[in-house]
């Protein structure tokens, strides 16, 4: 048993996760010949067949089903011994972090500072995405860490509260949309720039408006671009505050005081509890810190 190691198991757990040993090779920072080799000489030492690849996919043995649980307590073991050490520099890897447009312009930056002095020699592979985009992925284990907004076709075992995010109207000055505009006609008389068509804000404003026959609605991916194109006087939009505080206390834009906004955006780090090393879920827990303030 003296060729036994951690790598090997390792492999293993991310191979049965992944279903793909090239997943488990890009995820483990290796390649995929060495995640072969390790999970053939852990075969070897068990005398066991654990996984058997079957077109293009990986199936546990029976034997290998038992064992991951087994494999998962080890590394679970090991993670809790490195940070009852208080020692987070051993810990290495890659966090495939997925993150909403709403949270760069916010947050992120502060937030990715904090992660490297935890974790200095944990690697972030980072995508920015849809809220629906990323829930995918995670379901897909493409990513290990969803920072995203409600709501949420499929639950996770691991989901830390981010907090909530008001939305807010906003125009150019030059437009010439007055402040306390009060009544539908004088908002849709121009067009509305807003979310993507799937995501709850986008269908809120279109019921709220849906009594006027003018409504021109212009949904974007790009909750930059919506920015953009509001401040050079193509439309009105609906914002999280947090992304325009600056474009407005600057003078770019101004905050309309229409008395209808859709609900406020709910933020959640979601993972997968059962699966995740320690490292991913202390990264949740940072982010909800960062999130609110502590």
């Amino acid at each position: 048993m003296s060729g036994l190691n951690l790598k090997q198991l390792e492999a293993f757990v991310k191979v049965a996760d992944l279903g793909s040993f090239r997943g488990a090779a890009t995820a483990l920072r290796t390649t995929q010949p060495n995640i072969s080799a390790r999970i053939a000489r852990l075969e070897e030492q068990l005398n066991q067949t654990l996984m058997v690849r079957d077109a293009g996919s990986v199936r546990l043995t029976q034997s290998g089903q038992v064992l991951l649980a087994k494999a998962r307590y080890v590394l679970d073991a090991r993670d809790e011994f490195v940070a009852a050490a208080n020692a987070p520099e051993i810990f290495d890897g890659t966090l495939r972090l997925g993150v909403t447009e709403m949270i760069v312009h916010s947050w992120l930056s502060a937030y990715l500072n904090a992660l490297r002095t935890k974790f200095p020699n944990v690697k972030v592979d980072l995508t920015v995405d849809l809220s629906s985009n990323l829930s995918n992925a995670l379901f897909a284990h493409s990513i290990d860490l969803a920072l995203q907004s409600e709501p949420y076709g499929q639950q996770t075992s691991g989901q830390l509260k981010l907090g909530t995010y008001e939305l807010v109207w906003v125009a150019s000055p030059n437009l010439g949309v007055d402040e306390a505009v009060s009544t539908h006609r004088a908002i849709t008389q121009h067009p509305i720039l807003t979310h993507s068509r799937q995501t709850s804000p986008y269908k809120q404003i279109k019921q709220h408006f849906s009594s006027e026959s003018n409504v021109y609605l212009v949904p974007s991916t790009s909750l930059a671009a919506c920015m953009r194109m509001t401040r050079e006087g193509l439309g009105v939009a609906c914002l999280p505050k947090a992304m325009v505080t600056e474009e407005i206390n600057e003078g770019r834009l101004i905050q309309l005081r229409y008395p209808w906004v859709p609900d406020n955006l709910i933020f959640d780090a979601r993972f997968h509890a059962d699966k995740a090393p320690y490292y991913v879920e202390q990264a949740a827990a940072l982010a909800s810190d960062i999130a609110n303030g502590e």
